[in-house]
């Protein structure tokens, strides 16, 4: 299923003290589960006899009852392929643990013992139970023997699934972290955890820093509100958490059954894997945990759950929104102050154009001016209009600058590039690639002059997309001294102009609207018959939220095209049809590898995410590698 596996994390009425009852709960749940499609589903701590039974554990009654209810789990789900993990105690060379059966297909593959056994406040575990750590033994159920300590589950070579037991998670070298230098890219957590005033939080917060410290998904089950017994309350907390980032949840203090799915992206994961140093084998210097094999269940399409994102760069939390654009224009202008101070200038040289880019480069420029306690008027703005100016984005580009306080100047371009059509014996009426790039790098030209007239430093203004895209034009738009939105995606400028829009005041407000209401154009093909906008960017290469998703799935995740336009169609499924997103796939794709030479000579500039095309560092590529293995599979 493209990458992704299908994870289920649930909690159910227990009856403590009666696994016979259990079973039935646990393999209604199991099938449930099945039903929908999940192909890993882990059930909370010690469910087969209930988790808060006290000295009852020593009854060997309920032992002995809790090892034939496994067995008749086990023989009731036979049919199924769903590998699932459910908790009991196990009795091995006389001492008792707390441990994980892990079944599947009617067999148990192996039973994990609880490393860490909490005696503390109202834990008192250690009073039954041992510490697994180190125990490599057989143990008996029915007829066979079956493996017994710490293991990896190999149910494919795409799914190894790691297994640690509630106070694993909370000490300070999980058992999780190792098991994921080792392979596991899926751990599950079958928990009893408690709950008492903001614990809760606490909690989710481990379960996804785990899943980012190990580069996981990290399915955790805790047992409900049936567990409640003298001084302590559970909820059924269940989360599944990837990389850092939470999925899915349950609905805590139910008292039915709860059940939450989620399909994480094992791809993803083993590429972000790849790419990382901290994951090395050899920081843990040797592998003593058994390896089982299983199998993983044949997935199903029509159970895909997961929330696409189809504005990857752009955070949906409005307040999560502000900090981000905060931070990113810190990080913008701290850039560009560190710039102008090592180069010993107070004076940057800009080109406006009225459009999205040109006005966050300003905006950027203008705190990295006020953050070094700069005049603005060493901000040296100019705008210079073209064949394509319009009197809207020439109106706004006017009104910026002066309200900005910058020293603002206009140097109209049209009898410098007729001149230069003259030069080269170019016809003025031919509106091709030679027209357009003209004017772009007669104001790169202009710009870079005035710069050294200045002493200043020239300020560029194009984005991450427009590299990725390589659309900008070569020694033109592409080189500045100083490119202070290199790593800014287009879907992010806008949300970045928009939060100064509100910043800043009302009047400057009404400028950055109208920015903002502009559509993306280069202005380089004149206007139309009544002065209005004739050239857009979006008609001519294809959408920019589209072209960012592709881009983020791309370099974030090393995705295969098939899949990244599988996602597309679910994310914009109300947006673009199927044919339109392999149209500009196809298109991204052989814009993103033809254009690659103009990457590998970008000017310095400040990243801000998780991705930047820098050639010094972050993505480092052949100018003339061949992409035809990449779009050929774009159907």
């Amino acid at each position: 299923m493209q990458g992704y596996a299908k994870i289920a994390v649930g909690t159910l009425p227990v009856s403590v003290g009666d696994p016979r009852k259990n079973t039935d709960m646990i393999v209604d749940a199991v099938k449930q589960a099945d039903t929908q499609g999940a192909q890993v589903f882990v059930l909370p701590e010690l469910c087969v006899t209930g988790y808060s039974l006290g000295d009852l554990f020593a009854q060997t009654v309920l032992l002995n009852s809790a090892k034939q209810e496994l067995l008749n789990i086990s023989k009731q789900t036979q049919k199924l392929d769903i590998c699932f993990a459910v908790g009991l105690p196990i009795a091995v060379n006389g001492r008792l643990y707390d441990c994980a059966a892990v079944v599947q297909s009617g067999k148990t593959l192996g039973i994990v013992p609880k490393m860490c056994i909490p005696n503390h406040h109202e834990f008192y575990e250690r009073r039954w139970f041992d510490s697994g750590a180190g125990v490599c033994a057989k143990v008996k159920i029915g007829n066979e023997y079956v493996p017994f300590g710490q293991m990896l589950f190999e149910l494919d070579e795409s799914l190894t699934l790691g297994v640690e037991i509630c106070e694993d998670l909370w000490v300070t070298i999980p058992p999780s972290s190792r098991l994921s230098l080792l392979g596991a890219n899926v751990i599950v957590n079958p928990s009893a955890s408690n709950e008492i005033v903001s614990k809760n939080e606490y909690r989710k917060e481990l379960i996804k820093q785990q899943s980012a410290r190990c580069l996981c998904a990290y399915a955790y089950a805790s047992c409900g509100v049936h567990e409640s017994t003298t001084d302590v309350v559970f909820s059924g907390a269940c989360f599944i958490a990837e990389n850092g980032h939470m999925l899915a949840k349950t609905k805590r203090f139910s008292r039915k059954r709860e059940i939450a799915y989620a399909c994480v992206d094992l791809e993803a994961l083993d590429s972000e894997r790849r790419l990382s140093t901290g994951m090395d084998k050899a920081l843990i210097g040797y592998d003593d945990v058994m390896r089982v094999q299983g199998k993983l269940k044949q997935a199903d399409i029509k159970h895909f759950e997961r929330k696409i994102d189809k504005h990857p760069f752009v955070p949906s939390d409005p307040n999560v929104m502000k900090e981000r654009c905060e931070e990113i224009l810190s990080i913008q202008s701290a850039g560009l102050a560190k710039r102008l101070e090592h180069v010993g200038t107070k004076k940057a040289t800009i080109g406006i154009s009225g459009g999205l880019d040109s006005t966050l480069a300003l905006l950027a420029t203008v705190r990295a001016f006020q953050d070094l306690d700069y005049p603005l008027d060493g901000i040296l703005a100019f705008t210079m209009p073209g064949f394509g100016t319009t009197d809207h984005t020439y109106s706004n580009a006017i009104k910026l600058m002066n309200l900005l306080g910058v020293n603002a100047s206009e140097i109209n371009i049209v009898e410098a590039c007729l001149q230069h059509f003259k030069d080269i014996g170019h016809d003025r009426d031919e509106h091709d690639v030679t027209y357009e790039n003209v004017q772009a790098r007669e104001r790169t030209q202009i710009l870079m002059d005035l710069s050294n007239k200045h002493g200043a430093i020239l300020v560029g203004t194009g984005d991450l997309s427009e590299m990725a895209m390589g659309w900008a034009t070569f020694n033109g738009d592409h080189m500045s001294m100083y490119s202070i939105n290199t790593s800014v995606p287009k879907t992010l400028v806008r949300y970045l102009v928009a939060y100064e829009a509100n910043r800043l005041g009302e009047e400057i407000k009404e400028v950055l609207q109208s920015v903002l209401d502009t559509p993306v154009t280069p202005e380089l093909l004149p206007p139309d018959a009544d002065g209005n906008i004739a050239q857009f960017t979006e008609d001519r290469i294809g959408p920019y939220e589209l072209h960012d998703f592709f881009l983020y799935n791309v370099i974030r995740f090393g995705a295969r095209p098939d899949k990244i336009k599988f996602l597309a169609v679910k994310a914009f499924e109300n947006d673009y049809s199927e044919d339109e997103v392999s149209k500009w796939l196809d298109v991204f794709l052989k814009r993103f590898f033809i254009n690659q030479f103009k990457r590998s000579s970008l000017p310095d500039g400040p990243k801000v995410g998780s991705i930047s095309l820098s050639p010094r560092g972050d993505w480092r590529m052949p100018s003339d590698a061949d992409g035809s293995l990449w779009w050929d599979t774009v159907q």
